[in-house]
């Protein structure tokens, strides 16, 4: 079993990708005269222009909440060195593999002087906790057949983060290391996390929270929303990212978010409006990190 796994591990994320882009293509197909039958109007570019300015607010945010991680670790790092590494990786997720982006932020941290275990742990705890606020989030407007699994899956992952469950993994990945460098010496190690991390927990939510009102605002640029039908839309948005962010073989999202945005949407807006809002919103992000980048790449510039 385990040698079928292996084999047809490397074909897994080719195939999850294929079904997706299946999927969206199909709907497309079979909705194509509504999409082009609709029409921005000028408010509704505004609208665009607003969630395009938000999610790139989203990302600095992030950052920030990333800087807030590792000084849980007591490591002395500069914030607008923190913002400039984060940005510049970002785009690196968009790359076969999904993994470039944590790869070259604990490249860039370990380069700063924090020790290497400290980089990986600050880089591998973030997207946990973004799971976290993704599914706290999406909570609040879920429908009470899916509120229970949910409910359990971000209790799961919340205690994953709790100190008393990190802590000893964090001491058994250092025995590892030690044994395999130094034999002889006495597995030693000071990296510990000292408290819950509420104030990056908090943060992310609210990241997830800047991103939903991104999507929001691209779906008022099609359509107006009813007040009720908001929290469907945060709900939906926060599982639909949260599914392209763990699901292997999709850099960046691309399909599964869509995919299950769609799915979660539909009974609520017309295909062609949902297809409309997430081709676009998918444009806004890939433009809000490109944008990002690129300033945070003119601001390293502006210091050599």
């Amino acid at each position: 079993m385990k040698k079928f796994l292996s084999r047809i591990k490397p074909y897994l994320r080719w195939v999850i990708l294929g079904v997706t882009l299946f999927f969206l293509v199909k709907t497309l197909k079979d909705n194509w005269e509504q999409v082009l039958e609709i029409r921005i109007s000028d408010s509704g570019w505004v609208s665009l222009g607003s969630a395009l300015i938000v999610t790139i607010m989203a990302h600095v945010w992030s950052a920030i909440v990333w800087f807030g991680i590792i000084k849980e670790f007591h490591q002395k790092v500069n914030l607008r060195w923190a913002i400039r590494v984060y940005l510049l990786t970002n785009i690196a997720k968009y790359l076969p593999g999904n993994i470039w982006h944590f790869y070259s932020r604990i490249n860039a941290t370990k380069q700063v002087g924090v020790p290497l275990e400290t980089a990986i742990l600050s880089v591998l705890i973030e997207p946990l906790l973004m799971a976290a606020a993704a599914l706290g989030v999406a909570l609040v407007g879920s429908t009470q057949e899916s509120w229970l699994i949910q409910f359990l899956c971000f209790l799961a992952v919340v205690s994953i983060l709790h100190p008393r469950i990190l802590n000893p993994v964090i001491k058994y990945l250092a025995k590892i290391k030690l044994k395999a460098s130094k034999p002889d010496m006495k597995p030693v190690t000071e990296l510990k996390l000292e408290r819950y991390l509420i104030k990056p927990f908090v943060g992310e939510i609210c990241f997830v929270l800047i991103r939903g009102v991104g999507f929001l605002l691209t779906i008022l640029a099609f359509k107006s929303v009813e007040l009720n039908d908001v929290f469907l839309i945060f709900s939906a948005f926060s599982l639909a990212w949260l599914l392209g962010l763990v699901v292997p073989g999709a850099p960046g999202g691309v399909g599964v978010f869509e995919v299950t945005a769609l799915t979660l949407l539909e009974p609520k807006f017309s295909p062609g409006i949902l297809l409309s809002a997430i081709a676009f919103y998918r444009l806004i992000s890939v433009l809000a990190e490109t944008f990002a980048a690129g300033l945070a790449w003119l601001e390293q510039k502006s210091k050599i």
